[in-house]
C-alpha cells in the first residue's frame, strides 16, 4: 500500500470561513448488516463509539463512526493505526458477512470553519443546511463531485471527497469562500 499523503499539504485559506486540508486521516469503510451484534461490538472496540443512527456520526475516545447507507459505515481512526484497526475489525467480524476496506488513500478531508460555513456549503451542495444538526452527515454533491458533509460543531463542517478530485474540491471551496460572496442566510 502506498503511504497516504495529504491532498493539499498544509493548504489553508482564510476568507469568509477558514478552510483547511485536514491532512492524512484513517478512514475505514465497513459494509454489512448493521444489526449484527459482532459488528456493533467491533466498532465499539475500535472507535469507542456506538453505532450511529441514520445520517448521524457517533464519536468515541478512539475515533468516530458515520452512517453512510443502510449497510455501510465509515470509521475515522488515527491514521498511524489504521492498519491495526483494519486487522482488528477483520478478526472481530470474521464469522459475519462483513467487508472491511482501508479507504484512507482514496479519500480527502477538508474542514470548513466559521459562522458562514453553512452559507459557503449551501452554494455548492443541494442540502437543507438550515435543518442540519451537529453530528449529522449527508452524502451529497458538492458542485460536480460526490461528497459527504459532516457537521462537527456549531461552526465546523468536514467535507469528504475522493482524493482524485481533491484539487477541484479545494478550488470550489476557496472560490465560494472569497470575500464579496456573502449570502447571510444562515446567521
Amino acid at each position: 500500500m502506498s503511504e497516504t499523503v495529504s491532498a493539499l499539504p498544509g493548504a489553508r485559506f482564510h476568507g469568509m470561513v477558514d478552510l483547511a486540508d485536514a491532512g492524512p486521516q484513517g478512514m475505514i469503510a465497513l459494509r454489512g448488516d448493521l444489526a449484527l451484534p459482532e459488528l456493533a461490538a467491533a466498532v465499539k472496540k475500535i472507535t469507542g463509539a456506538a453505532l450511529p443512527t441514520v445520517r448521524e456520526v457517533s464519536t468515541g475516545a478512539k475515533g468516530a463512526v458515520a452512517w453512510m447507507s443502510p449497510d455501510e459505515l465509515l470509521l475515522f481512526v488515527d491514521h498511524a493505526g489504521v492498519g491495526r484497526a483494519v486487522s482488528a475489525l477483520e478478526s472481530l467480524t470474521a464469522d459475519a458477512f462483513v467487508t472491511v476496506a482501508d479507504v484512507s488513500d482514496a479519500r480527502a478531508l477538508f474542514t470548513v470553519k466559521g459562522v458562514q460555513a453553512r452559507d459557503v456549503l449551501a452554494k455548492a451542495c443541494p442540502v437543507d443546511l438550515a435543518d442540519f444538526p451537529v453530528g449529522t452527515i449527508r452524502r451529497t454533491r458538492a458542485a460536480q463531485v460526490a461528497a459527504a458533509v459532516w457537521r462537527q460543531d456549531d461552526t465546523t463542517f468536514a467535507v469528504i471527497c475522493f482524493r482524485s478530485v481533491a484539487g477541484y474540491m479545494w478550488n470550489v471551496l476557496t472560490t465560494l469562500s472569497r470575500p464579496g460572496g456573502e449570502v447571510g442566510y444562515h446567521r
